[in-house]
């Protein structure tokens, strides 16, 4: 039989054509960066647009406007994945008073949608700040701040003989990964009683007897996104008419989600070749910092955009230096002596995270079979000019 190729934003399996859609990529999105550790208040998430309409192209960019819009049109794209939110604030109108408005009815009359992914991509393991890590060379350890409790523990009870599949099922679903292991559960025996009603249909026993029954107490953690649809496959796998299972909210801290990194650079350098480097490789037109001139610069601290408020993680971190951006005058002050404060921009220290976006959605749209066109935008969006 002969297969037609893909076409952009069409997948083919055995010749049964599936469409990828926006939700398809917002899924993409959120696997990786969920909008439950976005910071309250934040508006991450689809901004425009047909959850079910088919991406024929999509195009990346630090921010949303007109330019950026007609970009995508000219580039064949109609999603644009962004990392600030276009509507961040409500609007009360829709006109062409301000940049916002036009640029939303911009969007709205040429069919484009729009995702942002903002402080839930800040906080991911791979977000902003990891990617603003690699561009300068530093190889991340960890997130500076671990505050995220976002994992559940599934609890059932189930027989011995049908213990496996459950746990298969579950594991499917997305319970028991823990960092770099899968299929991670506990089990342990017991004894299970329960008597069927008038109505019930047991799969062992009979009605209004009561049956004592050896049972598996299974244990397995997930994410709380996944805990309904573990639930199903839970459920779906399970023999028992009626099954027993208990959710708990756990308190550890995800290691998958935090603010800022801490990493090490691959060879030492002293602060006269760290901050060029910064420079150069951000295209930061000035960079301010403070702290000991004398300096050598090993371990790094990091914070893409606003992060000076970690600067006493980053201290207590032993980082030598913390490459953040907007620091305050008195921020200088509290750094003092303990650690070199570094400010390089907010948009040049946030934009490598496009290079990471693009990287993410070619792999995982290429693993889905489809050959989307994801690029990253070629109008810069920097509102700040610069320094004479």
């Amino acid at each position: 039989m002969n297969v037609v190729p893909p076409n952009r934003g069409t997948t083919y399996f055995s010749g049964v054509r599936t469409q990828v859609t926006v939700r398809g990529i917002q899924d993409i999105m959120e696997t990786w960066a969920p909008l439950d550790i976005a910071w309250e208040g934040d508006n991450a998430g689809l901004q425009t647009g047909d959850p079910d309409a088919r991406v024929r192209g999509i195009l990346v960019a630090l921010d949303v406007t007109e330019d950026i819009a007609s970009e995508a049109v000219r580039r064949g794209a109609n999603l644009i994945v962004s990392h600030h939110p276009l509507l961040f604030r409500p609007l009360r109108s829709v006109t062409t008073r301000t940049a916002r408005e036009r640029c939303l009815a911009a969007l709205l009359r040429k069919g484009l949608s729009v995702y942002s992914a903002h402080t839930n991509l800040d906080f991911t393991r791979g977000g902003t700040s990891f990617a603003l890590a690699k561009s300068l060379g530093v190889t991340p350890e960890g997130f500076l701040k671990s505050p995220f409790s976002l994992r559940s523990k599934i609890v059932t009870f189930v027989p011995r003989s049908h213990a496996g599949a459950v746990a298969a099922a579950m594991a499917a679903a997305g319970a028991g990964v823990i960092g770099e292991y899968d299929q991670c559960s506990f089990s342990g025996e017991g004894t299970g009683t329960f008597r069927g009603g008038p109505g019930a249909h047991p799969s062992i026993g009979r009605r209004g007897v009561t049956e004592r029954v050896t049972e598996v107490r299974l244990e397995m953690a997930a994410p709380r996104r996944s805990v309904a649809e573990v639930v199903r496959a839970l459920k779906k796998a399970h023999p028992y008419e009626e099954v027993a299972y208990d959710i708990y909210p756990l308190a550890n801290a995800d290691a998958e989600y935090g603010m800022g990194a801490i990493g090490t650079l691959s060879r030492p350098l002293p602060i006269g070749a760290f901050i060029p480097l910064v420079r150069r490789v951000l295209k930061s037109p000035s960079v301010r910092w403070s702290g000991n001139p004398r300096t050598t610069v090993r371990r790094v601290a990091l914070c893409g955009g606003s992060g000076s408020d970690l600067l006493p993680e980053a201290i207590a971190s032993g980082a030598d230096v913390f490459v953040t951006a907007d620091v305050r005058y008195h921020t200088y002050q509290e750094a003092e002596e303990r650690i070199v404060l570094v400010d390089a921009g907010h948009f040049e220290t946030e934009y490598p995270v496009v290079a990471a976006i693009v990287e993410r959605l070619r792999r995982e749209t290429l693993r889905r079979g489809s050959r989307i066109r994801v690029r990253a935008a070629a109008t810069s969006t920097n509102p700040v000019r610069g320094s004479m």
